[in-house]
């Protein structure tokens, strides 16, 4: 696993609390270069905001805290 996908399902650790707060949870499929693939669980994962949650929350942060460049891509 390289630098970068440490410091990437580092902070995605960190980001599952609040989707476990809510009754979700968040599972990392896979990470293609700069495509984050994850795959949302549980009362995330019928929720009608899910691309906002990923692209609003989690894709921001992590390119805010990690890589501007990075994408976040729903697994169903």
């Amino acid at each position: 696993m390289t630098e970068l996908n440490d410091r990437i399902c580092a902070k995605l650790e960190e980001l599952r609390g609040m989707l476990q707060a809510d009754g979700g949870d968040l599972e990392v499929v896979s990470i293609e270069g700069k495509v984050v693939n994850l795959r949302l669980r549980g009362a995330c994962g019928c929720c009608p905001h899910a691309m906002m949650t990923l692209k609003s929350g989690i894709e921001r942060v992590l390119r805010e805290e990690i890589d501007p460049e990075l994408t976040v891509e729903r697994v169903m």
